[in-house]
């Protein structure tokens, strides 16, 4: 993995507004897919309102960014296709690519695969990033194998597999399971990894709240209760801050990632379900996809008021920000470093 500029901070190199050469010139879009409405929706978040919509496969998930940051994919599960998205138009790029199983996608932090989450397979499939091809096939133990996360130095990642209340480990050198950690109880969703790279955080929905497990034994050693449902994590653009979201409370809590406190509880004011989504590039916005409300929701950090609701297509999911400062992705929607 390309060598971090701050070995205290794995996101010194994605703080605010540090867009590589590649994303500079890229139109600032909030990309939108309604998974049970088969189409993605382009927001333009300067004027709030949605600019366009264009049709995907059946069932799309996430919106991912390519290693190379060139290149946008929405992942069909249903459909088994990846959708390309050309994010310096916020247009479609081409057809469809056959892709079986696609709930989620990441990228190895070296570039040399991507890792397509087959959830129903209890898979990762390990593909040629440019083709596709698959290359190595990775089977576990654990039903519903959904969000990854990678070490500080590259050299293995951290699947939730949220049917089974497990976490599964594995070696991306010899792309082996080095085994598995069954939590108490709950459904474990989103996992980032700490700016230090000494903990990993995972959201349990079920249990509403987030389990720390250390990366150098892989055991959990605390939970932080935030609210129900608990499901998507971001770390803050100057990594200070963990954003959680709480789908079933409608509400964001703020994890100060030095004390591991809850520091703020951010309410979304008439209710909501905020899920997946990210940070403005230069951090001051948090925008969501509300799963089960049809709308996106733009979040001041600076204090929690939400600025707006912009209605969408059906079930909105992965929402993906883009561009995302960083040197390159990580894939799911827009994990950077």
């Amino acid at each position: 993995m390309p060598p971090v500029a701050s070995p205290g901070n794995i996101y010194a190199d994605a703080g605010p507004n540090m867009l590589s050469t590649v994303t500079k010139h890229v139109p600032y879009r909030i990309y939108v897919p309604n998974s049970e409405g088969s189409s993605v929706d382009v927001i333009n978040p300067h004027t709030m309102q949605v600019i366009r919509q264009f049709r995907t496969a059946e069932n799309p998930q996430h919106v991912v960014p390519a290693y190379d940051m060139k290149t946008l994919y929405a992942t069909n599960d249903r459909g088994n296709s990846l959708t390309p998205i050309n994010p310096r138009t916020a247009r479609r790029a081409g057809p469809n690519i056959p892709v079986a199983d696609p709930y989620n996608m990441y990228f190895t932090p070296d570039g040399k695969f991507a890792i397509v989450v087959s959830e129903a397979q209890q898979r990762l499939y390990f593909r040629d990033p440019h083709t596709f091809a698959v290359k190595h096939v990775v089977r576990v133990s654990c039903p519903g194998i959904d969000h990854i996360d990678f070490s500080a130095n590259g050299g293995y990642l951290i699947a939730t597999c949220e049917f089974s209340s497990r976490l599964v480990k594995i070696n991306l050198h010899t792309r082996k399971v080095m085994g598995y950690l069954q939590l108490p109880s709950g459904s474990p969703q989103d996992i980032k990894l700490d700016p230090t790279g000494h903990v990993f955080y995972v959201a349990d929905r079920y249990r509403g709240g987030v389990w720390l497990v250390r990366a150098s034994t892989f055991r959990q050693f605390r939970f932080i209760h935030t609210g129900s449902d608990a499901h998507g994590l971001y770390p803050s653009r100057d990594a200070r801050d963990l954003y959680v979201t709480n789908r079933g409370s409608g509400s964001v809590s703020v994890i100060d990632f030095r004390s591991r406190k809850v520091v703020h509880t951010w309410h979304i004011p008439g209710g909501g379900s905020p899920d997946m989504g990210n940070t403005s590039p230069d951090g001051k916005v948090l925008w969501l996809a509300g799963r089960y409300s049809s709308m996106v929701y733009a979040i001041s950090t600076r204090d929690g008021h939400l600025i707006r609701k912009i209605a969408v297509g059906q079930q909105p999911h992965g929402l993906c920000v883009w561009p995302q400062p960083g040197r390159f992705s990580l894939g799911h929607t827009g994990v950077t470093r």
